[in-house]
């Protein structure tokens, strides 16, 4: 027997921009049923992605620590040489993974959203048969919100399963492949292939653009290449991936010579396409654009009272993005007059050294005679020296306007420079001016100071250069 259910909102997915939703739609008292059908309550981000795949990288990194103080000694440390056991470290990852899923649920409970676990699917607009364990629920509402998210791209010629994987099975191996192929430069694989390099494993990356994270500039990737050199990491760029069989990838190299790769895993991880089939999006009427759903600056799309929110939307698919637009969407839906229009949704790769970007970049001010850019090494950083964060070329970049010293965009490059990403951020959204942060008494000593003499030095006065 079917149950029927009506609710003020429906939202569709439980990831970043689904349950922040929820969880704001229910705090401005909205009675809200959340639909998750996907990977659990967290979405992609909490159970296979930002979250499992940081937990593996700091994981990676201690292992280097001691592998370091095994290998003739570090800062006047020695240790024996260390082992890993991947089944540990993964349950290690796995009880995050499950304390996080608890406090989301504990969350969306105290907003009294009602969770339903099961998939849905549209029979027009704002209606949808969902089905659970218990049976089917057709629910209809007078406000949807589509958070379904985003999955792996798969490539024809090697499809997932067995030994080529997504990096969803990278997150959760039971053991250090001793040879692994990651088939893209990207920062999800370069994330992933570089922790797996930390824990022992032979590492080859194949990438079709001729550099590394294509989407950075050159600068900002240099630091992350060199790291690769130094640490054996094959690079085959200007490359194209084939096939693979008897624990080989076949490959086409820049001069198109073939070539095989000896791989115990192939890890594939071309990019991220939004999640829109299965659950009857082509039933509602609403606009695309591309492979995406169309939304206007209020997060509306083409049919009246349906939303939609996160990597469905668009580029940047960061879940940090899809939180905002959540709660956006909520407010106006509780009758607030909201808009999405940030300045700026800054992005980090995890890689080593880590990179961070907010912004407008080199590229985007080319040719321009109206800007100022300004860099400060952290080599010349007192706490980075002290942390082993100043010698492999990072810095923090700055770029403004030469008419009134307004910052259009900030870059870095370094360890631990993830952590200066919301001051970034919170720069440019407050139409920050280069006096602004030269204004700013910055603490000494920390990695933030980079910031402030990268500022000075647009100024024309940097103090440590």
């Amino acid at each position: 027997m079917t149950q029927t259910l009506k609710t003020k909102v429906l939202i569709i997915g439980a990831g970043t921009g689904g349950y922040v939703a929820g969880i704001r739609c229910g705090q401005l008292g909205l009675d809200t049923v959340l639909v998750d059908g996907g990977d659990g309550l967290g979405g992609t981000c909490l159970n296979v992605g930002c979250i499992p795949s940081k937990a593996i990288i700091h994981a990676a990194g201690k292992f280097e620590t001691v592998a370091k103080a095994a290998g003739g000694g570090t800062l006047g440390i020695t240790a024996a040489k260390p082992a890993i056991d991947l089944k540990q470290t993964v349950a290690w990852k796995d009880g995050i993974v499950r304390k996080l899923n608890a406090g989301v649920a504990a969350l969306l409970k105290k907003a009294k959203v009602k969770v339903i676990k099961g998939w849905a699917a549209f029979e027009d607009a704002k209606t949808c048969m969902v089905k659970t364990e218990d049976g089917d629920i057709r629910i209809t509402a007078e406000h949807v919100i589509l958070a379904t998210g985003s999955e792996p791209v798969e490539l024809p010629f090697l499809p997932f399963g067995g030994d080529v994987i997504s990096s969803t099975e990278a997150l959760s191996l039971s053991e250090v492949p001793k040879k692994l192929v990651v088939v893209g430069g990207g920062y999800i694989g370069l994330e992933l292939g570089i922790a797996y390099r930390k824990l022992g494993a032979e590492v080859a990356i194949v990438e079709m653009a001729d550099r590394i994270l294509p989407l950075y500039d050159k600068a900002l990737t240099d630091p992350v290449a060199k790291w690769l050199e130094k640490h054996g990491v094959e690079l085959h760029l200007g490359a194209r991936a084939g096939g693979f069989g008897d624990g080989k990838l076949s490959i086409t190299t820049k001069d198109g010579e073939p070539l095989q790769l000896e791989a115990d895993k192939v890890l594939v991880t071309v990019g991220r396409r939004p999640r829109t089939q299965g659950w009857g999006l082509e039933n509602m009427g609403v606009a695309m654009a591309g492979p995406f759903v169309k939304i206007d600056d209020r997060c509306a799309t083409s049919m009246k009272n349906v939303w939609a929110v996160g990597d469905l939307t668009g580029e940047p698919m960061l879940a940090h993005k899809g939180s905002a637009q959540g709660e956006v969407v909520a407010e106006i839906v509780a009758g607030h007059d909201r808009v999405f229009d940030p300045t700026t949704i800054a992005a980090v790769c995890f890689t080593e050294p880590e990179i961070v970007s907010a912004g407008l970049g080199p590229s985007d001010v080319e040719g321009r005679d109206d800007v100022i850019t300004a860099v400060f090494p952290f080599a010349a950083i007192g706490r980075a020296l002290a942390i082993e964060a100043g010698e492999d070329g990072g810095f923090v970049r700055v770029i403004a306007s030469k008419a009134d010293h307004r910052l259009l965009g900030i870059q870095a490059v370094g360890q631990h420079v993830s952590e200066l990403s919301n001051s970034f951020a919170q720069m440019l959204e407050m139409g920050g001016v280069l006096e602004d942060v030269a204004g700013t008494i910055h603490v000494h000593p920390t990695l933030g100071e980079a910031f402030h003499e990268a500022s000075l030095r647009a100024l024309g006065h940097a103090i440590h250069i």
